[in-house]
């Protein structure tokens, strides 16, 4: 470990997410050291559930933002006092000691990163989607394999784009790839699969898929917001 002990400040955006917060926070702290972690901080977009309740439960620092997780993860991002920053969705579990791997990859000189990504479902056509995460190519990244970076080169390359209200993690991790080289770790978070389970996995994953293509062919973050709404949210 380096010499002045770098910590880290894990960033957790939230809206009405009383069903499983109380689990992932239990999980991040059996599953980490204190001597490692800054502070878990959610930030909470306007829940109307128990969501604040249970992070201040669990001994989260809770921060107040409006709606919207890129602005709610720059939100957090300002208020963090860690030198480096672990974005962490509601629904995904790091693997044990993620903390410790991650402190490791930053000795060996990484500036930003992500891990594998699973499903907690046995549907074959994730098991092959989430295994793509293993490839190093932004092409196959996504927030939900959670994401790592050391707090400088956060500010550095200005954060989160708050025009995206879809698709700000592969945005801006796109711009990292630009600027440093990205570590995929071969250890995996389990993310839930439960919009896939409400909306139906062809559904989602067929315009998620073409979210990708948009964007890809050069669609702004109006366009790709209004074909989400359509397609996933209606």
């Amino acid at each position: 470990m380096k010499p002045n002990n770098p910590k880290i400040s894990i960033v957790i955006p939230v809206l009405n997410e009383e069903k499983g917060l109380g689990s992932v926070l239990q999980h991040l702290q059996r599953a980490s050291t204190p001597k490692n972690v800054e502070e878990i901080i959610c930030i909470d977009g306007g829940s109307k559930d128990k969501t604040m309740e249970i992070a201040s439960k669990h001994g989260a620092k809770i921060v107040h933002s409006k709606k919207g997780r890129a602005r709610q993860m720059n939100t957090g991002a300002k208020v963090a006092n860690g030198e480096i920053l672990y974005f962490l969705h509601a629904d995904t579990y790091p693997p044990k000691r993620f903390d410790e791997i991650i402190l490791e990859a930053m000795e060996k000189g990484s500036e930003s990163g992500c891990f594998r990504m699973k499903f907690d479902t046995r549907n074959p056509i994730l098991r092959f989607f989430a295994w793509l995460s293993r490839i190093n190519h932004s092409l196959c990244r996504g927030g939900d394999q959670s994401l790592f970076i050391k707090t400088e080169l956060f500010e550095q390359t200005k954060g989160f784009n708050e025009d995206y209200l879809i698709y700000e993690d592969t945005e801006f991790i796109r711009r990292l790839y630009h600027h440093t080289q990205f570590k995929v770790l071969p250890h995996h978070v389990i993310t839930s699969a439960r919009k896939y389970r409400e909306k139906g996995w062809l559904r989602v994953q067929f315009h998620f898929g073409m979210i990708h293509l948009m964007n890809y062919f050069g669609a702004g973050p109006e366009e790709l917001y209004r074909y989400y709404h359509k397609n996933l949210l209606t």
